[in-house]
């Protein structure tokens, strides 16, 4: 617990203060605010299309057992086989088996959280299987030795130049070479790829109840690449994702293309509902799909953070949340970072270890306000803090911090009492870390209070 609080706040104090970092975060999030601004253009009602979508992922995470049922019912009869993995290392072994079953040296796979989530590529390495993302971003990343900086941008915290300079050290491409050029490198060997791997794997943005099928939305053509050429084609999505409809998909494609990249819609969009049928030509011989938990029940069983199950992982909440913008999305050390991630990683890991990163917000509320699916971010934070609280995970020091704050605010005169030079002193030595990166505060010698009473006696 004190260990991957302490790493936050270590990492957290060098990042704040690394103006370059900044820089590089301000521009690349200041480009995609102005595109999101022209991408809600296409809305006549934007709120009311967000309460809509609320609404459809309420009704469907209630009922979330029937939906996911009447999904593998359909996608099981057109040769598709659903593989329910409870937490990650069941959702490995499988895909283990499957690989050696096809004996796969060779993996494509496109941008996915989930594989992030259960380490798939470390995973893969340890059976020999070589791994290639094919995503850009994933690609820069992997050729970097990262994981994802962020839910929709995975290399955001990189310039040009860094990628440039990246390229050549890596691949042995010409310094200084431009972003097309580096495009068309990465291109030309991930083509060579695709036709190499016996296995692609993909996530799935949304997972469609009524036809069987998974949506898969995208910029760059890579994920169709990758699960149409291998002859084996892994979906791995956590169970969350689910929508009721296939009609669903015009109010949710929008709202996660605008609130994601600030486009009307992404150029790729995949409807994959099994593998290659007797009547087509081309696609994946077999078809998998794993519906992963792995800590997701614990979440649907807590009806106070519950919502948070509507997530489309767009990762607006991340672009406007003034902490992330300072500490950056490694600082959090977990898959998901951000409010969301502050939000659902004390649940999908022990909250004892995580609780911290509930703690990590200014609690502004700006993550609530920009949400498309109307989560109560900023509040659900304040829940698993309590929720803490209640299990006993706060120190003894803590607790009676709290207790004296409480009853101070409770009560003026002990709020007067003592002179500005003792509560100078309380503030500046006894409460820790308030010096580090602050002047002194200083209290003024008389409160707001003893100065009305002066002014206005009687009152």
């Amino acid at each position: 617990m004190k260990e991957n609080a302490s790493s936050f706040i270590a990492k957290s104090t060098i990042k704040a203060a690394d103006r370059e970092h900044r820089r590089k975060i301000n521009f690349n999030i200041g480009k995609y605010s102005s595109a999101v601004i022209k991408g809600k253009l296409q809305f006549e009602d934007l709120n009311g299309a967000k309460e809509k979508a609320k609404n459809l992922k309420w009704r469907v995470i209630e009922k979330l057992d029937y939906y996911l049922e009447t999904f593998e019912k359909n996608i099981s009869g057109r040769g598709a086989k659903v593989i329910w993995a409870e937490t990650a290392q069941q959702a490995l072994e499988e895909i283990g088996k499957i690989c050696e079953a096809k004996n796969c040296k060779t993996l494509v796979k496109s941008k996915s959280m989930v594989t992030e989530e259960i380490h798939l590529n470390d995973f893969l390495k340890t059976k020999g299987i070589e791994s290639i993302e094919t995503d850009l971003g994933e690609y820069i990343q992997q050729l970097d030795n990262e994981p994802p900086y962020h839910i929709v941008t995975p290399a955001m915290h990189k310039s040009k130049e860094d990628v440039s300079k990246l390229f050549a050290e890596k691949l042995g491409t010409e310094p200084g070479a431009t972003p097309e050029q580096l495009t068309l490198v990465a291109r030309s060997i991930l083509r060579e790829k695709y036709v190499q791997a016996e296995v692609g794997v993909t996530g799935a943005n949304f997972i469609i109840a009524d036809v069987g099928a998974i949506a898969v939305t995208e910029n760059e053509g890579n994920a169709r690449l990758s699960c149409a050429w291998p002859k084996t084609h892994i979906a791995i999505v956590g169970i969350e994702k689910i929508i009721p409809s296939l009609s669903d998909l015009s109010l949710f494609l929008p709202l996660l293309a605008t609130y994601g990249t600030g486009q009307q819609i992404t150029v790729y969009n995949s409807i994959i509902s099994g593998p290659r049928q007797e009547n087509e030509s081309d696609g994946p011989e077999e078809m998998y799909v794993i519906l992963l938990d792995n800590g997701r029940t614990n979440i649907l069983a807590n009806e106070k953070v519950r919502e948070s199950l509507y997530c489309i992982r767009c990762g607006a909440c991340l672009n406007v949340c003034p902490v992330y913008k300072n500490v950056g999305g490694h600082t959090y050390g977990t898959t998901y970072s951000g409010p969301i991630g502050a939000v659902i990683t004390p649940h999908l890991k022990p909250m004892e270890e995580w609780k911290h990163l509930s703690y990590a917000s200014t609690l502004c509320g700006s993550c609530t306000e920009v949400c498309p699916m109307k989560i109560n971010l900023h509040v659900l934070l304040l829940e698993n803090r309590q929720e803490s609280v209640e299990k006993g995970f706060s120190s003894f020091g803590e607790r009676i911090a709290w207790k004296g704050w409480k009853q101070a605010m409770l009560h003026r005169k002990l709020m007067n009492t003592g002179t500005s030079k003792m509560k100078n002193w309380i503030v500046n030595t006894l409460v820790k870390g308030w010096k580090e990166h602050r002047s002194e505060l200083e209290f003024p010698k008389k409160s707001f209070n003893q100065l009305w009473k002066e002014k206005y006696p009687g009152k």
